[in-house]
């Protein structure tokens, strides 16, 4: 079922933010229905009684980038940069967390969206991870790249990322050149600056943005709300 709401932009709490927008804006939660043509301003049309999507385009979303049950009552949408430095805290000291709380017990489902807003390192990141995805292995690469963000992203550190994690590295290295994978993390940044999301780390809990790396006790009180609301 495609979810639609009506976002405020709030910006309580810590996240990378690379063009403040207060405007309100409009998401579509996956699995995603067709969708209307993108229009100029993201809105709900009301001429009829079952809402329409009228905003941007929705990309595809591979579900290979998802964690958690496909009937979890919560649905988390992530909009992620392997530079953004609060990305990393929230990979590193809170989704841990989740999984365990929410993600693994059926609560919630967190699905992965590229949101590279940090320059050519972070598309190269973002490309080297869909290249991971191709062997099964988005997840833990993911995790490997938060681990060590300080190093950078150079294509040596990407490769020694996808050894690390058992890729056939050669295999890593063509799907890497492969413009489909360029394609799809640009859909998902397009899609991003689009919505109007102030920057990174932000998030759709079932529909609502939740931006920042907050302390757990804001995810738990958001996840909750949206669970029993």
């Amino acid at each position: 079922m495609t979810v639609i709401a009506v976002l405020a932009i709030a910006t309580t709490g810590n996240g990378t933010d690379p063009r403040r927008d207060n405007r309100a804006v409009i998401s579509a939660e996956p699995p995603v229905a067709d969708t209307a043509a993108p229009q100029a301003s993201p809105h709900l049309s009301t001429a009829s009684p079952i809402p329409t999507w009228e905003g941007p385009t929705v990309p595809p979303i591979d579900e290979s980038l998802a964690l958690g049950s496909v009937s979890a009552p919560v649905t988390i949408v992530e909009f992620g940069d392997f530079k953004c430095t609060e990305c990393g805290k929230f990979a590193r000291r809170i989704e841990p967390a989740l999984r365990r709380r929410y993600i693994d017990t059926g609560i919630v489902r967190l699905f992965w969206r590229d949101f590279p807003a940090q320059g050519q390192g972070s598309e190269r990141a973002a490309i080297a991870a869909r290249a991971a995805d191709r062997q099964n292995a988005f997840w833990p690469f993911h995790d490997a790249l938060y681990a060590e963000q300080s190093s950078g992203f150079t294509d040596d550190r990407l490769r020694a990322v996808a050894a690390r994690v058992g890729l056939d590295v050669a295999r890593f290295e063509a799907d890497r050149r492969d413009p489909e994978l360029r394609r799809a993390v640009e859909q998902d940044f397009a899609f991003a600056a689009q919505l109007g999301l102030p920057g990174t780390p932000a998030f759709l809990i079932n529909g609502e943005l939740f931006f920042g790396a907050q302390p757990l006790s804001k995810f738990v009180e958001a996840i909750e709300k949206a669970r029993h609301g």
